[in-house]
């Protein structure tokens, strides 16, 4: 995610977020509709405003879903935010999720880094 400008990152991270948002409406399987919210986390967690917004959505739908563990990481994960920032603990490629730990470098899954590559392709591509 070094490659992009913060424009762009901002810009990818938005194709994500709206991703999610048309998933959601089209009743899409709730998987796929994490897989579009963990790319923009991805893509936005070095930018506060962004990773906070991130980590607000998958609160949103963890609530929707019902699931309490998932509630529970990202209560943790919104509350340790500023902090992580703050010292400059962001790990790489973290999906966000309660289901790995929160400073845990990683490779996104396959299906996460496919979004995120169309997103950005989308973004460079000449108008």
């Amino acid at each position: 995610m070094d490659r992009l400008t913060p424009d762009e990152r901002r810009i990818v991270y938005a194709r994500l977020v709206r991703g999610h948002a048309d998933a959601a409406a089209a009743g899409q399987p709730l998987e796929t509709q994490w897989e579009w919210l963990m790319a923009a986390h991805v893509v936005g967690q070095h930018e506060a405003g962004l990773h906070f917004d991130s980590h607000c959505r998958m609160l949103a739908l963890a609530r929707a879903s019902g699931d309490r563990r998932e509630i529970a990481g990202q209560l943790l994960r919104i509350a340790l935010l500023p902090l992580g920032h703050l010292l400059r603990r962001l790990p790489a490629g973290n999906i966000g999720r309660a289901t790995v730990p929160a400073l845990q470098v990683m490779q996104p899954p396959e299906a996460v880094q496919l979004r995120i590559d169309m997103a950005t392709l989308a973004t460079k591509l000449p108008t």
